[in-house]
């Protein structure tokens, strides 16, 4: 829970409405709904409307508590300088001279309430209370579109990159087929071949994971949830892995707790957990190595803990893992294809079973990846 405090301005001629304004929302404060911040006051004062404008013109308040009858320019034509100004504030009209027309002419301007004069300081408080909240919403609506503009620039630019090249690469072997250089020679055919459908096997999993991803995020992935076998699923995704794990000399096993392991849960995104811990651990790995996936029943909780023999990461590389399009960048990885959203999907998918995702490794060691999940 944070502290914020609201710049206010109270603009009126009688010194001494300013003064009572000021003494009323001394201590007071409230406490934002959403956040649960405590909104602070720090009131100022000016008494004509050209002094306001000249102080808003440095410095723009949050809230406005705006006399319309005053010498000088009124307080409607203050909200008017400050509407042609586009200032990101909440005016309130005091006035003792209430009227439908000045409060239609005053909400025209864009005042956000309107008080009539007099009134008591718990009246007071209440339309200041009422226009932070408003205030404080509509901020953390406008931060919420910009960041969600800024995640979608940013997303659509990681995605050009991760693509671009894989693309750059099946172009340039496409044009050696064209052109028939070394394709005389069928080692140089088989080997222009298979690495163009290595591209495009890297570029099809980065867009089955970026469904995955999306239909995580948005709910629209129906889970059945049901009574599964934890070890055959397992099994499953070991045999996926293992036509990788034998061209490398890869070993994989699996060693488990009990000898039946179920769990309450959705097979699929079970699956999309062990293929991902199990691929990582033969991908990262050093040829002739090994990975163990340990499966270990607990009274409320499974465990998976996937062991490999591969290059390792250091602290500073782990404290970067999970996030999308995060992939660990340096010479031992620099051939490695992947689409940088496994470990994130991973991760998701654990907080569904109210469950966690660990990682321990050393450089040039290996990697020990845990996922707990609850059984219920």
């Amino acid at each position: 829970m944070a502290e914020k405090v609201l710049s206010l301005l109270i603009v009126d001629d009688e010194e001494g409405m300013r003064l009572g304004v000021k003494r009323s929302l001394r201590h007071f404060s409230m406490e934002a709904e959403d956040t649960g911040d405590i909104v602070k006051f720090d009131v100022t004062e000016a008494a004509s409307g050209e002094e306001a404008i000249a102080l808003m013109k440095e410095s723009s308040p949050d809230i406005v508590l705006l006399d319309n009858k005053m010498d000088g320019i009124s307080g409607i034509e203050v909200l008017h300088w400050i509407n042609q100004n586009d200032l990101d504030l909440m005016a309130i009209m005091i006035t003792a001279y209430a009227s439908i027309e000045t409060a239609i002419s005053a909400t025209k301007q864009g005042a956000y309430d309107f008080l009539p004069k007099p009134f008591t300081p718990a009246e007071l408080k209440v339309s200041v209370r009422q226009a932070a909240a408003h205030l404080v919403t509509l901020r953390q609506a406008r931060e919420l579109e910009r960041e969600k503009k800024r995640v979608r620039f940013q997303f659509i630019s990681v995605l050009a990159h991760e693509l671009k090249a894989p693309l750059a690469a099946i172009e340039g072997y496409l044009f050696l087929l064209r052109d028939g250089i070394g394709m005389d020679d069928p080692a140089v055919y088989e080997k222009v071949v298979g690495r163009s459908l290595t591209r495009l096997g890297g570029m099809r999993k980065l867009i089955y994971d970026l469904l995955d991803l999306t239909r995580l995020e948005s709910g629209q992935k129906k889970r059945e949830l049901s009574s599964v076998d934890v070890l055959e699923i397992a099994g499953i995704s070991m045999e996926t892995m293992k036509p990788e794990a034998d061209r490398r000399g890869i070993t994989i096993s699996i060693e488990a707790t009990s000898e039946e392991i179920s769990m309450v849960a959705d097979s699929g995104e079970l699956e999309i957990v062990l293929n991902n811990l199990i691929s990582n651990a033969v991908k990262y790995n050093k040829d002739s190595g090994r990975v163990t996936v340990k499966v270990m029943d607990e009274p409320e909780l499974v465990r998976f803990a996937v062991t490999d023999t591969g290059i390792g990461m250091s602290e500073n590389e782990v404290e970067k893992l999970f996030g999308e399009f995060v992939r660990i960048k340096n010479s031992k990885t620099r051939d490695i294809l992947g689409s940088g959203l496994g470990l994130s999907i991973m991760k998701r998918i654990a907080l569904l079973y109210n469950g966690e995702v660990t990682v321990e490794s050393t450089p040039d060691v290996g990697s020990t990846f845990t996922v707990t999940l609850q059984k219920t």
